[in-house]
Order: structure tokens, then sequence, then C-alpha cells
């Protein structure tokens, strides 16, 4: 049965997202809340859990899943970004857009869009979320928690346990999130092109 740990939104307990940490570090699935809504996430190089994400939304392995960063120099790090690019991902993050740019070398293959070898990627602006990508060191593979055959994403986290409760590992409980997706932009064409308009304002980004 899933774990659950419900923390403060603004002072989340280390001792709790430690534990959560702990699951994704055993190849668990975990429901978070984020800046736009609640995600599932799992660990970047553990393939098992990457196909039980898959899995639970019903995703087949060419469409995208995210990587979500703790900052924009981690995020550079896993995309190929010109001068141009960072400036736009410098007014977006940390923000509820997820930048579609380039992979590179550190992202595994079978993550990232096997014709465009494109990643999508973000950095949020959640405390919970932030706390817990610090505490793993590292980003994590997410997707928006959409059911199969749903259009909505979960966002109660106690509806998310009960329905989820044998196919994910913990589910941290923060309050409900926004609800509105993030704004995608992929930055790999010129002009950049804003793929879905969503609770990111892609006037910041001058566009």
């Amino acid at each position: 049965m899933a774990q659950y740990f419900s923390v403060h939104p603004e002072n989340p307990q280390p001792r709790l997202l430690k534990q959560a940490v702990a699951l994704l570090d055993q190849g668990g699935v975990l429901a978070v809340p984020t800046d736009s809504s609640y995600s599932l996430v799992c660990h970047l190089d553990d393939k098992s859990a990457v196909d039980a994400v898959r899995r639970i939304r019903g995703l087949d392995d060419k469409q995208l899943l995210a990587l979500i960063c703790r900052d924009l120099s981690e995020l550079a790090s896993y995309a190929r970004v010109d001068n141009a690019q960072y400036r736009l991902l410098k007014l977006g993050t940390p923000g509820p857009f997820t930048f579609v740019l380039e992979a590179s070398k550190e992202v595994p293959r079978r993550v990232s869009h096997p014709q465009r070898k494109t990643i999508g990627l973000r950095v949020p602006e959640n405390r919970v979320l932030l706390d817990l990508l610090e505490l793993h060191g590292g980003p994590l593979l997410a997707t928006t928690l959409i059911l199969p055959g749903e259009t909505d994403p979960l966002n109660d986290p106690e509806e998310i346990r009960d329905r989820l409760e044998k196919q994910v590992a913990g589910v941290i409980e923060a309050g409900a999130c926004p609800l509105e997706p993030t704004t995608v932009v992929d930055l790999t064409t010129s002009p950049p092109e804003v793929l879905r308009r969503g609770r990111g304002d892609p006037a910041t980004l001058g566009l």
C-alpha cells in the first residue's frame, strides 16, 4: 500500500521527505504536488520505474516525459542550450513552464524523443518538490497525473492514494495544486513555438 506523507506546503518536514526519497531510491513511483498539478515522478536511471510511470498513465514510449530539475544550472547539464535559449530559460524558471530542448548525453536514450532526441525540462516553483529534489540530489522524471481515459489531472491526494495505492510507492500531500498544466515551449525551433498554453504566460518570455 502506498505510503502517505502529509507535509507543510511552505516548510516541509525533511524527515518525511527523506522517507519519500528512500522510496524513489528503491525504484518507487511517487505522486507529488507541483506548481501546476499533481505529477508522477521517478528516478531518471531506473528503467522499471519509468515503465511503471508509463503504465499508470497509459503512455507509449513515444510520448515524452519531462525532467524536473532543481535549478537552471542543473537543467543546462541535461540539454544543449545556446545563449538565446538560456535567456528565455532565465525568464521562465522557476515557474509553470516546460521547455523542449535538445537532450544532452546525460539523458538516457530511452527517455528522450526517439526521432528528435529532445527532452522536456522544467524547474518548478513549489517548495515541497524543490526540497524533495534537493534531498534526492538530482532531477526526476515526471508526467502530469492524468489517468487513462480521463481529461483532468487528479488533485485530491487522498483520492490519488485510494485509486493508485497498489501502483505508487507514496503520495505527498501538501494541499491542492492550481490544476492548470504547464505552458510547453519548444526552444528547438526559431522562433520558439508555444506547443501548449497553460499556467505560464508566454508574454513572460516575450512570446
